[in-house]
């Protein structure tokens, strides 16, 4: 049998699209948590995405932001924070001390997400805890893409950034899961250097050309993602010169052609972050291989209604599919 990489797990088939589930299911539970993050596979989500930072003692962790965020971070004294300090300057004793299982719907980012579960008891995980548990036997077939986060302090900083990758791939050794696991950044530098430390993992090239103006409350990757004025219908061209197998644009930036012109250089198309029912539609009419959203209920259900099935398969599964398209 011909092996193949993770990446191939998040090709779509004849009327399949894959879902990625978006930080786990971030519009109905805490985002990058392990609640969210079982949640998703138990609803028969197999696909995960997820951002990466690291501590000022080294150790990965699952969040978005470089800063504690303030909509979703709250004290020892169970109040929202106020000041939001650096991840980076932060050890993983002191960053495991907040909550992260409420969100702050006074705030524009909490007004974002009205039916967001508000949990207890809920910190922010290790990479290694994530991956612990899709190490387990019963989650052979759960992939996940692993948006390592490029922080502009340390753009200029080549051994900060090597340090951040070498953290990564050694939690992904450690937990058998080479195998199951896509490099995926804005920072298309800081993949080259994923891809020298690690070539037998698959990159993700993330993408896009106008800043969402409705993603209040995040960090942007704007500074340190290539500037693509000029050149906005090669970029699957570039991608792929760039050793990218996974293209993963912004669905607002995408149109038939583009798409078309993906597949014709055989690179995989998974758009970010798509959450209404018009826009999803949209891209399962555009034939994307994989549809990233914080609703994977509510892409179920329109693939459903769409006539598209619903993939839950198993690994081997994805490489017969696979093998099936290559030949």
């Amino acid at each position: 049998m011909i092996e193949l990489d993770a990446a191939e797990a998040f090709r779509g088939a004849q009327n399949t699209v894959r879902i990625v589930g978006h930080r786990g299911a971030r519009g109905v539970l805490p985002e990058n948590s392990m609640i969210g993050f079982e949640f998703a596979i138990n609803t028969g989500v197999k696909l995960l995405e997820f951002d990466v930072v690291m501590t000022a003692d080294f150790v990965p962790v699952i969040t978005h932001n470089h800063r504690l965020h303030a909509p979703t971070f709250r004290g020892l004294d169970g109040h929202f924070i106020t000041e939001e300090r650096r991840i980076s300057e932060l050890t993983w004793d002191e960053l495991r001390q907040y909550e992260i299982g409420w969100i702050d719907g006074s705030t524009a980012y909490g007004q974002r997400f009205p039916d967001q579960a508000q949990v207890g008891d809920v910190h922010v995980p290790k990479l290694e805890d994530l991956l612990t548990l899709v190490s387990h036997t019963q989650h052979s077939d759960t992939f996940l893409m692993l948006e390592i986060k490029s922080d502009p302090q340390f753009v200029s900083a080549p051994r900060y950034r090597e340090r951040l990758v070498a953290e990564v791939v050694k939690v992904v050794r450690r937990t058998d899961l080479s195998k199951r696991t896509v490099l995926h950044s804005f920072d298309w530098d800081l993949l080259k250097v994923c891809q020298a430390y690690a070539p037998d993992l698959p990159t993700s090239f993330l993408t896009y050309l106008n800043p969402p103006q409705t993603h209040c409350g995040e960090d942007s990757s704007r500074t340190v993602s290539p500037e693509f004025n000029g050149c906005e219908e090669t970029i699957p061209q570039l991608v792929k010169d760039a050793g990218g197998k996974l293209w993963c644009p912004y669905f607002e930036d995408v149109s038939q052609d583009i798409i078309d012109q993906a597949k014709e250089l055989g690179l995989i198309v998974a758009v970010w972050t798509v959450n209404e029912p018009a826009d999803i539609k949209r891209m399962l009419g555009f034939g994307v291989d994989a549809i990233v959203t914080d609703y994977p209920g509510r892409v179920q259900r329109l693939i459903a209604d769409y006539g598209y099935r619903i993939a839950t398969q198993t690994r081997s599964k994805a490489r017969l599919e696979a093998s099936k398209q290559a030949s």
